[in-house]
């Protein structure tokens, strides 16, 4: 029997919004996942990308989700703190309980704080006024360049160019690279101002990899990883949502109006960047579908 597509949804927590972090801007990794094809050809993805309808009523999609044929959620919380309505956050919850896979992911400060209460990952999110990160240390400004965004807002680098980030081991699968000399991924794209996860008490969860800020040489988590549990299926948290993003990818694709910072060219520089980046996002889509990492996945 041929294999059918894994099914994903790729999803922001704002309606269509031309000058936002809209769905569109988010289209090379939609491309990229539509485009890998195992040894035979065939495709490995089947992937619907949107926006969430209105705001203040339950989005049609997020909030039957449980009753989709969807097996990945890969969450874009782009949204001020209103991105999600009661119900949708339940039914997110129900699919991930029943064994659905999660990448959810947010930004600095209080962006994408609807997520605070998903099952299972909503607590990994920390966020400036809920979710608090434990230590009190961490309180404090990191990125002074935008002074209209606090913390947490760590600065991995300027738009356009690239991290070098901390595998945490033992290495975790969405890390690997079996291409590369090292066997590792090296690269992923830098953002000035990254949000806060971590691990939740309790939780069969681990950090598996960090970054380091350019601005207080402060190590800080990007990627959180969920083992499939009795407590759900797998999932993904990250840092910042900046990870996906066209304009992170290739600035030439350009980015909201309300982006004010200076950007850099590391990642136009640095072939290798670009090609470790699309490396973890096929990865990430691998892992929590089950499927193997390896070259043969294109």
């Amino acid at each position: 029997m041929t294999p059918r597509p894994t099914r994903i949804l790729l999803q922001t927590t704002i309606p269509p919004t031309a000058d936002d972090w809209s769905i569109a801007r988010f289209s090379l990794l939609r491309d990229l996942l539509v485009g890998a094809v195992d040894g035979e050809g065939r495709p490995l993805y089947a992937v619907e990308a949107r926006d969430r309808g209105p705001v203040g009523v339950p989005d049609p999609v997020l909030s039957r989700l449980d009753e989709s044929e969807f097996d990945q959620l890969w969450l874009f919380a782009v949204d001020v703190g209103n991105g999600l309505a009661t119900e949708d956050c339940e039914a997110i919850s129900r699919f991930h309980a029943a064994g659905g896979a999660l990448m959810v992911t947010r930004d600095h400060m209080d962006l994408g704080s609807s997520v605070c209460t998903l099952g299972g990952v909503g607590l990994a999110h920390r966020f400036h006024s809920k979710n608090l990160e434990p230590d009190p240390r961490r309180h404090v400004r990191d990125d002074e360049e935008t002074q209209a965004i606090s913390w947490p807002n760590y600065r991995s680098g300027a738009n356009g160019d690239y991290q070098v980030i901390q595998v945490v081991e033992p290495t975790h699968p969405i890390l690997l690279a079996p291409s590369s000399p090292t066997g590792v991924l090296r690269y992923l794209p830098a953002h000035p101002h990254e949000g806060a996860v971590i691990v939740p008490a309790g939780a069969k969860a681990r950090v598996v990899a960090m970054g380091r800020s350019l601005a207080t040489e402060r190590n800080f988590n990007l990627a959180v990883a969920f083992e499939r549990g009795d407590e759900g299926g797998p999932a993904i948290v990250q840092s910042t949502f900046h990870h996906f993003t066209d304009y992170n990818w290739d600035l030439s694709r350009g980015c909201p109006s309300f982006v004010s910072e200076r950007p850099g060219e590391g990642m136009a520089r640095e072939p290798q960047a670009l090609e470790d980046t699309q490396r973890y996002a096929l990865n990430v889509a691998a892992w929590l579908g089950r499927r193997g990492i390896g070259p043969e996945e294109t």
